[in-house]
Parts: structure tokens; C-alpha cells; sequence
């Protein structure tokens, strides 16, 4: 992997991504999207370093690549084929009837858009990888990103 120019200085990047195909709706939305519709949706972490292990198994690595999939393809197992929803935006009648037909409901804290979805799995992977940016594909051609800026 060659060494790439990364907020000012010469760091190593790495990146791993997974996918899951899920449902959602965009309540209050004034347009398409406000009805159910579903997506494949790709998450892609990377994580940043610009030094290499230098001693034991992993030397010559910023950090073992499959810790990073297992970390990417556990979060993304968890929302394959889901219905994502916002809490509250269902009445309370049309959620147990869906879950009464052993629908797969996911409820999340915050609208399910791309960008939201960015920041929570940056969240998510941050605890068990040193991750620095996630990026969550909608599409093939639409995508939001997340990164703490330094």
C-alpha cells in the first residue's frame, strides 16, 4: 500500500467495506422517499495511521485487516434485512401489527438517512477499531461521509 497524503502529512490508509440490503422511509418527507423503498446499502470504514507496527505478528501493518472486516461485516449483519425506522414514526398500531407478522423491525434514535447513518457507524466501529472515516453508499452513485476532524 503506498503512502497517501492525508491532512498534511504522509499517512496509511486503510479501508474495508460490507453490505446489507435493508428498508426504510423518510417520515415527513415531501417526497419519494417518504414512502418504504429499499437500498443495498455499503458501509466503507477506513482507518488512518503514519506508523506501521513495528514488532510481532503484525508488523508491517497499521492493524490486522481482518479486524477491521469482522468489526465493518458485524454492523452491517445487524441491519441486513430490516425494515430501519426512526422511533416514533409509526403508529404505535401499524408497528405491533408488522411485528405481530414477524417483520424484522430496526428503530434507530435518528432519521435514517446516509449522513446519520455515517456518524452512527463511525460511532459504532469506534469502540473496537481506531476508525477515521465512514462512508455509507445509498446507492451506487450517492454517498455520505463521516470523520472527526483533529
Amino acid at each position: 500500500m503506498a503512502d497517501a497524503v492525508f491532512e498534511g502529512e504522509k499517512m496509511y490508509r486503510l479501508k474495508s467495506t460490507a453490505d446489507f440490503d435493508s428498508a426504510h422511509f423518510l417520515k415527513g418527507y415531501n417526497g419519494k422517499c417518504s414512502n418504504i423503498h429499499g437500498h443495498r446499502w455499503v458501509i466503507e470504514a477506513e482507518i488512518s495511521g503514519a506508523a506501521l507496527q513495528q514488532d510481532g505478528e503484525k508488523r508491517g501493518m497499521l492493524i490486522d485487516f481482518s479486524d477491521l472486516k469482522k468489526a465493518v461485516k458485524q454492523l452491517a449483519d445487524r441491519y441486513d434485512h430490516t425494515l430501519i425506522i426512526e422511533q416514533n414514526s409509526l403508529k404505535e398500531n401499524t408497528l405491533n401489527a408488522l411485528k405481530e407478522e414477524n417483520f424484522k423491525i430496526t428503530e434507530v434514535p435518528f432519521r435514517p438517512t446516509a449522513e446519520n447513518f455515517a456518524k452512527y457507524f463511525f460511532d459504532c466501529l469506534k469502540q473496537s477499531v481506531p476508525v477515521s472515516c465512514v462512508t455509507v453508499y445509498e446507492t451506487p452513485q450517492n454517498a455520505a461521509s463521516y470523520k472527526e476532524e483533529n
